[in-house]
């Protein structure tokens, strides 16, 4: 749904909240090389303060994966179940996107791309979300999405170089 191969998403289908960001995260080959490995690696998710566990290869992302996305918030955690469903490994374009399993906060599919254009670097982060069908999910999704909001900015921010 969040086609991470494709540069120019297309329409998705009805009844989801769609979003596309994009970020510059620097230029040249160094950073193209690190960002690379570091999205297919869950850096996107761990650096914004996410745990990922249950990987079959703590080392990368692995298609049809099915792990625990942990997140605390205000004190409660949060466990998000996801499965991996699409991983891009092209010349100029690297990443993955995960679809939310039963149990996860809201229903949809993720993708977190990091592309090539000439010397820039950039991410691309893709969401597709709707409300969850359980309670209490169902109830707090407005709230969610503003969770989701500064999830995506801290996305964006993930793969900066360290100071």
């Amino acid at each position: 749904m969040t086609a991470p191969e494709l540069p120019t998403w297309p329409p998705s289908e009805p009844g989801y909240r769609r979003s596309e960001s994009t970020a510059l995260l620097g230029s040249g080959d160094d950073v193209w090389m690190r960002v690379r490995a570091d999205v297919l690696r869950w850096r996107v998710k761990t650096a914004s303060g996410f745990l990922v566990a249950g990987r079959v290869d703590p080392g990368r992302v692995s298609p049809g994966e099915r792990l625990i996305v942990t997140a605390r918030v205000l004190g409660a955690t949060v466990r998000e179940p996801v499965e991996v469903v699409s991983i891009v490994e092209d010349t100029d374009r690297v990443g993955f996107a995960y679809r939310t399993l039963p149990g996860h906060p809201v229903a949809g599919e993720e993708a977190f791309i990091v592309e090539r254009d000439g010397d820039d670097v950039r991410i691309v982060v893709r969401s597709l979300t709707r409300a969850a069908p359980q309670q209490p999910w169902r109830a707090l999704y407005p709230l969610l999405l503003v969770a989701q909001r500064v999830a995506r900015r801290r996305y964006l921010r993930a793969l900066l170089p360290q100071r």
